[in-house]
């Protein structure tokens, strides 16, 4: 595929209290559009969910000489899928990836997802918990809700993976304009393969490996989280025994 064949891309970042970590995400970014600049134009669309510290300052400081960043900000605290959806509205690429703001993915793996779609793929995941995948360093209360959400939605969704959780993803412009979720919370993201998958769009996983984050706090509320998925997985179910 030649340079002016390839589509632009907007990469979806929410932040919440995330300014310790700015620096290392300006880094993890400069090497993302190294490794994408064949596909033409960038676009970093950062979601800032009601940070109360110095986050949106910090984002404006370290993106500003790039040019190609946007600031949104949420009044208050609304959750990774909030997030997600108000970056999607303003996103303009073809392709519209989302990635975690803690850099717990590598930046090659970005351009991994982006190649599985050329390769057919309407949405590409990063998947640890692929055969061939990995984790290092995460914790293991998060490691633990993680790996039993996908175990129980392998089970019961209508396409088998083998994570569901990742928010590390590349889609297809079609994707995010046709699919709807109403998930704020990290539920979200398996809402939106599950609903993906039901309109008839192809999952491609990508194995890569989960790293611990080296800045700040998880903003996962373990029990709240927990609690959305239960309630879904049992949405599925009764759905499931209804067709």
């Amino acid at each position: 595929m030649s340079k002016s064949d390839k589509a632009s891309i907007s990469v979806v970042v929410p932040v919440w209290n995330e300014e310790a970590g700015i620096p290392q995400l300006r880094e993890g970014l400069a090497q993302v559009q190294e490794l994408l600049r064949d596909y033409g134009e960038m676009e970093f669309i950062f979601v800032d969910d009601g940070s109360t510290d110095g986050t949106q300052r910090a984002l404006h400081r370290h993106f500003e000489p790039t040019g190609n960043y946007r600031v949104i900000a949420h009044e208050r605290n609304q959750g990774v899928g909030a997030a997600f959806r108000t970056g999607f509205r303003h996103a303009r690429g073809e392709i519209v990836c989302t990635i975690d703001s803690d850099c717990s993915y590598r930046p090659r793996g970005l351009q991994l997802l982006v190649q599985a779609l050329e390769s057919g793929g309407d949405i590409a995941v990063a998947s640890p918990y692929h055969p061939q995948g990995g984790v290092e360093g995460v914790p293991w209360w998060r490691l633990a809700l993680s790996k039993c959400c996908s175990w129980g939605y392998r089970r019961i969704a209508p396409v088998p993976l083998y994570t569901y959780t990742s928010i590390f993803r590349a889609y297809r412009r079609r994707v995010i304009e046709t699919v709807s979720f109403q998930g704020n919370g990290f539920v979200s993201a398996s809402e939106i393969l599950v609903n993906a998958a039901r309109q008839g769009y192809r999952i491609v996983e990508v194995p890569m490996t989960l790293h611990a984050r080296k800045t700040g706090r998880s903003k996962m509320k373990v029990a709240r989280t927990a609690r959305a998925h239960l309630q879904m997985m049992r949405s599925l179910i009764s759905k499931e025994s209804y067709q």
